[in-house]
């Protein structure tokens, strides 16, 4: 049994690893076509039928451009910093479940009882490769990039971790919410108990069985998409690279595979944040047809529901796409009020509304 688990836990993570490169490849091809649509041009034309070799182009130009490393910088850090951008999006990837089940195997590669607590502890990782980068330069403007996302990831952090808290009350049985009349311990502890054993897959579950929760939480949906923008350094969030101001931030003294993989990273990021968004809000691979929402007693059936969440992810992520090229850049001073000033308060009056709203409503 042992040898069985590790043998399919390998090749879930084969599987994961490889459709999340190929889309993150894409990803880049999908972008420069809708831009080029806003925009009124035609993009990639010239590589393949509609430029679809693009990425072939893109890979063979990174490997064979010159690898340089400037004189002036830190080494150790300089060479760390790519690595450390790229793997936090691999690692997030694990508990995400893209399915329920495909024979007797759960579509996922670990399914945490503390998955979204994993998720924020390794998300929030992502931002030392940046400040590695910007302090391994020693350059003005990778500097001043790095000290932007330090302080944007921190500030829209709390907004993203606040903006789920409502779904763990929705979804966990409320019994601590409605005894609060017992003591603030006792419902504290049924609500700890809750939450300790409500891992992703439980959350899609519920979901299935009730209603998508940007239905019962769509305040909890605008904050979480919108601190996903500023987390992945999106527009209208993308002040630490601000080409305008700061000639690209973080990346501007790499090149090469170096710079590949801080382009990558982005992309998985991006990849990654749509998945989470789809799981948490988007009922992740359940759709209200029968037999898509309930686990899968067939192998075809459950290749469906693969399908299903990798389509919903993959419009999340072309929206994600198309708001690039169609909103204008945050000033910083703005960026860093929306995130303390309302986003924040925003987050926190949600969780007492849905506090006060379970308890007045224990039936729920």
């Amino acid at each position: 049994m042992t040898s069985q688990f590790i043998l399919f836990s390998l090749l879930k993570v084969l599987c994961v690893f490889s459709v999340l490169m190929f889309i993150v490849g894409n990803a880049v091809w999908v972008e420069r076509k809708v831009s080029a649509f806003i925009q009124d041009r035609r993009g990639p034309n010239r590589v393949g039928p509609f430029g679809l070799f693009q990425l072939i182009a893109d890979a063979i130009k990174g490997f064979l451009k010159e690898d340089f490393t400037p004189g002036h910088v830190r080494k150790a850090y300089y060479w760390l910093a790519p690595a450390i951008v790229m793997v936090p999006s691999l690692l997030t990837v694990a508990i995400i479940p893209f399915g329920s089940l495909l024979g007797s195997q759960k579509m996922v590669i670990a399914d945490l009882n503390v998955g979204i607590l994993y998720t924020f502890g390794i998300v929030s990782l992502a931002v030392y490769g940046i400040v590695l980068a910007g302090y391994a330069a020693r350059s003005k403007y990778p500097f001043l990039g790095s000290i932007r996302s330090s302080a944007q990831m921190i500030s829209y952090e709390i907004a993203m971790g606040m903006s789920v808290v409502p779904l763990f009350l929705i979804a966990c049985d409320p019994k601590g919410i409605r005894d609060l009349g017992n003591g603030w311990r006792e419902a504290w502890q049924t609500f700890l108990a809750g939450t300790s054993s409500l891992n992703l897959s439980r959350l899609v579950a519920w979901q299935a069985d009730h209603c998508w929760l940007i239905i019962y939480a769509p305040l909890s949906f605008g904050i979480f998409l919108a601190a996903m923008f500023a987390e992945t350094n999106r527009l209208p969030f993308d002040l630490p690279e601000s080409e305008q101001e700061l000639a690209g931030g973080y990346n501007v003294e790499y090149s090469s595979m170096k710079f590949m993989l801080f382009f990558m990273g982005e992309y998985a990021s991006m990849t990654v944040s749509a998945a989470l968004l789809t799981t948490l809000f988007l009922g992740g691979w359940t759709l209200p047809i029968p037999g898509l929402d309930r686990p899968a007693s067939t192998i075809p059936l459950g290749l469906l529901q693969i399908a299903v969440f990798l389509a919903k992810m993959l419009i999340v992520e072309f929206i994600i796409i198309w708001v690039r090229w169609m909103w204008p850049r945050f000033r910083y001073d703005q960026l860093m009020a929306l995130g303390w000033r309302r986003f924040i308060p925003l987050a926190l009056a949600n969780i007492l509304i849905t506090a006060v709203a379970l308890w007045i409503k224990p039936g729920h």
